[in-house]
């Protein structure tokens, strides 16, 4: 069996985030765009995908969801740079971004506190056993992990690291 595997050629796994993922506001001034992502290695059962961005980091007592996309056909492999502007039209057809922690349907990118340790960012794209998850499209992204964590049959992860001076 192949293993199921997650990367970017534009993040290296346990590696550091590039300046120009960050978030454009509350003092980050990046270019708020999604790196380009690609996975292999899905299982035969999986009828649809899932991609999340998950900082546990965050001072908030339940992390920070930078990026989430439900009901990614199973035909899909990777994601684009920039797949993540608002609109969802570089993503497949179908496919649907939840809403962030940043309160908008669309990539949010990285700003951690100045001054804290370097924040996790961890990257993971979900098998599902089910072509779509029944969400409404505003749906909050604890609904849709709740959604996506019981419908899983496989998931492949990577993490990386970004901090603020």
């Amino acid at each position: 069996m192949t293993a199921f595997t997650l990367s970017s050629p534009d993040i290296p796994s346990d590696g550091t985030v590039p300046p120009h993922f960050e978030f454009d506001g509350f003092g980050c001034t990046g270019r708020n765009e999604s790196p380009a992502l690609r996975w292999s290695g899905a299982p035969a059962e999986a009828k649809s995908f899932a991609l999340t961005v998950y900082d546990p980091d965050a001072p908030t007592g339940s992390g920070w969801w930078h990026w989430f996309v439900v009901d990614l056909p199973n035909s899909t492999a990777a994601l684009a740079p920039n797949a993540g502007a608002q609109g969802g039209a570089g993503l497949p057809q179908g496919a649907r971004q939840i809403r962030n922690d940043y309160g908008v349907q669309a990539w949010g990118g990285m700003c951690p506190p100045p001054g804290d340790k370097p924040h996790r960012y961890i990257f993971t794209v979900h098998a599902l056993g089910v072509a779509r998850l029944d969400i409404p499209d505003d749906a909050t992204a604890a609904l849709a992990g709740f959604m996506v964590n019981a419908n899983t049959v496989a998931k492949a992860s990577f993490s990386a690291t970004y901090g603020r001076s």
